[in-house]
Protein backbone atom coordinates (compact mmCIF):
# COMPACT_ATOMS: atom_id res chain seq x y z
CA UNK A 1 0.00 0.00 0.00
CA UNK A 2 2.98 2.30 0.11
CA UNK A 3 2.82 3.29 -3.53
CA UNK A 4 -0.84 4.23 -2.88
CA UNK A 5 -0.23 6.75 0.20
CA UNK A 6 2.90 8.00 -2.07
CA UNK A 7 -0.20 8.99 -4.54
CA UNK A 8 -2.79 9.93 -2.58
CA UNK A 9 -0.01 12.73 -0.65
CA UNK A 10 1.13 13.86 -4.43
CA UNK A 11 -2.36 14.59 -5.23
CA UNK A 12 -3.03 16.77 -1.86
CA UNK A 13 0.49 18.61 -2.14
CA UNK A 14 -0.18 19.21 -5.74
CA UNK A 15 -4.14 20.60 -5.36
CA UNK A 16 -2.27 22.71 -2.33
CA UNK A 17 -0.19 24.39 -4.92
CA UNK A 18 -2.71 24.74 -7.55
CA UNK A 19 -4.89 26.24 -5.15
CA UNK A 20 -2.14 28.39 -3.20
CA UNK A 21 -1.61 29.86 -6.73
CA UNK A 22 -4.04 29.38 -8.36
CA UNK A 23 -6.57 32.83 -7.13
CA UNK A 24 -3.87 34.96 -8.54
CA UNK A 25 -4.67 33.64 -11.89
CA UNK A 26 -7.35 35.54 -13.96
CA UNK A 27 -10.63 33.91 -15.01
CA UNK A 28 -9.79 33.81 -18.66
CA UNK A 29 -6.53 31.97 -17.70
CA UNK A 30 -7.96 29.62 -15.94
CA UNK A 31 -10.92 28.92 -18.79
CA UNK A 32 -8.12 28.64 -20.93
CA UNK A 33 -5.78 25.81 -18.59
CA UNK A 34 -8.34 23.86 -18.29
CA UNK A 35 -9.53 23.76 -22.10
CA UNK A 36 -6.08 22.80 -22.69
CA UNK A 37 -5.83 20.14 -19.82
CA UNK A 38 -8.92 18.79 -21.56
CA UNK A 39 -7.40 18.65 -24.79
CA UNK A 40 -5.11 17.13 -23.59
CA UNK A 41 -7.22 14.49 -21.51
CA UNK A 42 -9.30 13.63 -24.63
CA UNK A 43 -5.54 12.88 -26.27
CA UNK A 44 -4.54 10.55 -23.94
CA UNK A 45 -7.76 8.45 -23.99
CA UNK A 46 -7.51 8.41 -27.94
CA UNK A 47 -3.91 6.87 -27.18
CA UNK A 48 -5.31 4.95 -25.01
CA UNK A 49 -8.70 3.73 -26.67
CA UNK A 50 -5.98 2.64 -29.76
CA UNK A 51 -4.69 -0.38 -27.68
CA UNK A 52 -7.82 -2.51 -28.34
CA UNK A 53 -7.37 -5.72 -30.02
CA UNK A 54 -11.04 -6.08 -30.34
CA UNK A 55 -13.46 -2.73 -30.48
CA UNK A 56 -16.46 -4.64 -29.85
CA UNK A 57 -15.19 -6.07 -26.18
CA UNK A 58 -14.73 -1.85 -25.57
CA UNK A 59 -18.21 -1.30 -27.19
CA UNK A 60 -19.81 -4.54 -25.03
CA UNK A 61 -18.52 -3.08 -22.07
CA UNK A 62 -19.57 0.65 -22.52
CA UNK A 63 -23.08 -0.59 -23.28
CA UNK A 64 -23.77 -3.12 -20.27
CA UNK A 65 -21.16 -0.62 -18.04
CA UNK A 66 -23.93 2.47 -18.68
CA UNK A 67 -26.82 -0.11 -17.86
CA UNK A 68 -25.55 -1.14 -14.90
CA UNK A 69 -23.91 2.43 -13.68
CA UNK A 70 -27.58 3.85 -14.15
CA UNK A 71 -29.56 1.11 -12.35
CA UNK A 72 -26.30 1.41 -9.55
CA UNK A 73 -26.65 5.02 -10.24
CA UNK A 74 -23.18 5.67 -9.72
CA UNK A 75 -23.18 9.53 -10.89
CA UNK A 76 -25.73 10.36 -8.84
CA UNK A 77 -23.21 8.73 -5.65
CA UNK A 78 -20.57 10.60 -7.02
CA UNK A 79 -22.33 13.47 -7.12
CA UNK A 80 -24.04 13.56 -3.89
CA UNK A 81 -20.70 12.35 -2.26
CA UNK A 82 -18.88 15.34 -3.52
CA UNK A 83 -21.90 17.70 -2.97
CA UNK A 84 -21.83 16.62 0.94
CA UNK A 85 -18.17 17.11 1.40
CA UNK A 86 -18.31 20.35 -0.19
CA UNK A 87 -21.55 21.26 2.25
CA UNK A 88 -19.44 19.95 5.41
CA UNK A 89 -16.27 22.67 4.19
CA UNK A 90 -18.38 25.37 3.86
CA UNK A 91 -22.03 24.84 4.87
CA UNK A 92 -23.36 25.20 0.99
CA UNK A 93 -22.72 23.59 -1.81
CA UNK A 94 -23.29 24.87 -5.89
CA UNK A 95 -25.05 21.46 -6.66
CA UNK A 96 -23.79 18.59 -8.89
CA UNK A 97 -22.52 21.03 -12.17
CA UNK A 98 -20.53 23.42 -9.53
CA UNK A 99 -17.07 23.48 -9.42
CA UNK A 100 -16.09 21.08 -6.49
CA UNK A 101 -18.14 19.20 -7.46
CA UNK A 102 -16.34 19.25 -11.41
CA UNK A 103 -13.10 18.78 -9.63
CA UNK A 104 -13.90 15.55 -7.52
CA UNK A 105 -15.86 13.85 -10.44
CA UNK A 106 -13.49 14.73 -13.09
CA UNK A 107 -10.10 14.21 -10.66
CA UNK A 108 -11.37 11.08 -9.22
CA UNK A 109 -12.33 9.25 -12.96
CA UNK A 110 -8.60 10.76 -14.29
CA UNK A 111 -6.36 9.65 -11.66
CA UNK A 112 -8.73 5.76 -11.16
CA UNK A 113 -8.55 5.06 -14.92
CA UNK A 114 -5.86 3.53 -16.91
CA UNK A 115 -3.39 0.96 -16.53
CA UNK A 116 -0.78 2.40 -14.13
CA UNK A 117 -3.14 2.39 -11.43
CA UNK A 118 -4.12 -1.03 -12.31
CA UNK A 119 -0.57 -2.87 -12.40
CA UNK A 120 0.91 -0.52 -10.23
CA UNK A 121 -1.52 -1.24 -7.58
CA UNK A 122 -0.44 -5.15 -8.26
CA UNK A 123 3.11 -4.42 -8.06
CA UNK A 124 3.01 -2.83 -5.16
CA UNK A 125 0.52 -5.14 -3.73
CA UNK A 126 2.70 -8.49 -4.22
CA UNK A 127 6.25 -7.71 -4.62
CA UNK A 128 6.09 -3.96 -2.25
CA UNK A 129 7.27 -2.62 -5.73
CA UNK A 130 5.94 0.75 -5.56
CA UNK A 131 7.72 1.78 -8.80
CA UNK A 132 4.91 2.26 -11.29
CA UNK A 133 2.58 4.39 -8.36
CA UNK A 134 5.62 6.41 -8.03
CA UNK A 135 5.42 7.77 -12.08
CA UNK A 136 1.90 7.83 -11.95
CA UNK A 137 2.14 10.03 -8.38
CA UNK A 138 4.48 12.64 -10.17
CA UNK A 139 1.96 12.43 -13.11
CA UNK A 140 -0.76 12.95 -10.88
CA UNK A 141 1.09 15.68 -9.11
CA UNK A 142 1.38 17.98 -11.74
CA UNK A 143 -1.84 17.24 -13.11
CA UNK A 144 -4.01 17.99 -9.40
CA UNK A 145 -1.88 21.61 -9.42
CA UNK A 146 -3.88 21.95 -12.79
CA UNK A 147 -7.15 20.83 -12.35
CA UNK A 148 -7.32 22.61 -8.91
CA UNK A 149 -6.10 26.42 -9.87
CA UNK A 150 -9.04 25.56 -12.22
CA UNK A 151 -11.31 23.62 -10.29
CA UNK A 152 -10.24 24.01 -6.81
CA UNK A 153 -10.30 21.97 -3.89
CA UNK A 154 -12.46 19.58 -5.12
CA UNK A 155 -9.91 17.77 -6.56
CA UNK A 156 -8.07 17.50 -3.44
CA UNK A 157 -10.93 15.33 -2.10
CA UNK A 158 -10.34 12.54 -5.32
CA UNK A 159 -7.63 11.28 -3.07
CA UNK A 160 -10.37 9.56 -1.01
CA UNK A 161 -12.02 7.36 -4.63
CA UNK A 162 -7.82 7.11 -5.41
CA UNK A 163 -6.69 5.43 -1.96
CA UNK A 164 -10.12 3.00 -2.01
CA UNK A 165 -9.73 2.01 -5.66
CA UNK A 166 -5.79 1.29 -5.94
CA UNK A 167 -5.96 0.23 -2.02
CA UNK A 168 -8.54 -2.39 -2.85
CA UNK A 169 -6.39 -3.75 -5.80
CA UNK A 170 -3.17 -3.86 -3.76
CA UNK A 171 -5.37 -6.07 -1.16
CA UNK A 172 -6.28 -8.39 -3.59
CA UNK A 173 -3.24 -8.36 -5.87
CA UNK A 174 -2.65 -11.94 -5.70
CA UNK A 175 -6.05 -12.99 -6.93
CA UNK A 176 -6.11 -10.19 -10.08
CA UNK A 177 -2.56 -11.17 -10.92
CA UNK A 178 -3.49 -14.70 -11.39
CA UNK A 179 -6.61 -13.57 -13.69
CA UNK A 180 -5.44 -10.79 -15.53
CA UNK A 181 -3.62 -11.12 -19.05
CA UNK A 182 -2.30 -9.06 -21.20
CA UNK A 183 -5.45 -9.16 -23.92
CA UNK A 184 -7.71 -8.41 -20.45
CA UNK A 185 -5.41 -5.39 -19.48
CA UNK A 186 -5.15 -3.87 -23.11
CA UNK A 187 -9.29 -3.83 -23.45
CA UNK A 188 -9.51 -2.61 -19.95
CA UNK A 189 -7.01 0.30 -20.88
CA UNK A 190 -9.02 1.08 -24.19
CA UNK A 191 -12.44 1.06 -22.71
CA UNK A 192 -10.45 3.72 -19.67
CA UNK A 193 -9.52 6.02 -22.60
CA UNK A 194 -13.18 6.36 -24.11
CA UNK A 195 -13.96 7.22 -20.19
CA UNK A 196 -11.23 10.02 -20.78
CA UNK A 197 -12.50 11.15 -23.69
CA UNK A 198 -15.67 11.44 -21.93
CA UNK A 199 -14.08 13.45 -19.01
CA UNK A 200 -12.69 15.87 -21.47
CA UNK A 201 -15.45 16.57 -23.40
CA UNK A 202 -17.76 16.85 -20.62
CA UNK A 203 -16.50 18.37 -17.62
CA UNK A 204 -13.47 19.78 -18.80
CA UNK A 205 -14.22 21.35 -22.20
CA UNK A 206 -17.99 21.05 -21.15
CA UNK A 207 -19.26 20.32 -24.76
CA UNK A 208 -21.96 18.20 -23.91
CA UNK A 209 -23.19 16.73 -20.39
CA UNK A 210 -21.89 13.10 -20.01
CA UNK A 211 -22.24 10.65 -16.77
CA UNK A 212 -18.91 9.05 -17.55
CA UNK A 213 -19.32 8.05 -13.72
CA UNK A 214 -21.61 5.51 -14.64
CA UNK A 215 -19.94 4.32 -17.01
CA UNK A 216 -17.30 3.12 -14.23
CA UNK A 217 -18.43 -0.78 -14.26
CA UNK A 218 -17.01 -0.79 -17.71
CA UNK A 219 -13.20 -0.95 -16.33
CA UNK A 220 -14.15 -4.18 -14.73
CA UNK A 221 -16.50 -5.58 -17.45
CA UNK A 222 -13.88 -4.97 -20.48
CA UNK A 223 -11.26 -7.75 -19.21
CA UNK A 224 -14.99 -9.98 -17.97
CA UNK A 225 -15.64 -9.66 -21.59
CA UNK A 226 -12.09 -11.05 -22.87
CA UNK A 227 -11.71 -13.91 -20.08
CA UNK A 228 -15.26 -14.87 -20.83
CA UNK A 229 -14.77 -14.76 -24.76
CA UNK A 230 -11.16 -16.91 -24.31
CA UNK A 231 -13.26 -19.96 -22.51
CA UNK A 232 -15.39 -20.05 -25.37
CA UNK A 233 -13.34 -20.15 -27.88
CA UNK A 234 -11.00 -23.29 -26.50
Amino acid sequence: MTGTFINVIAILIGSGIGMLFGPRLSGQLKSTVLSGMGIFTAAVGMQMFLKTENMLVVLGALILGAVLGEWWKIEDWLQNLGIWIEKRLSGRSEGGSGRFVRGFLAASVLYCTGPMAVLGSISDGLSGDYLTLSIKSVLDGFLSIAFSSALGIGVAFSALPVFAYQGTISLLAAQLNAVVSTAMMNEMTATGGILLIGIGISSMLELKKIRVGNFLPALALAPAIVHVLALVTK
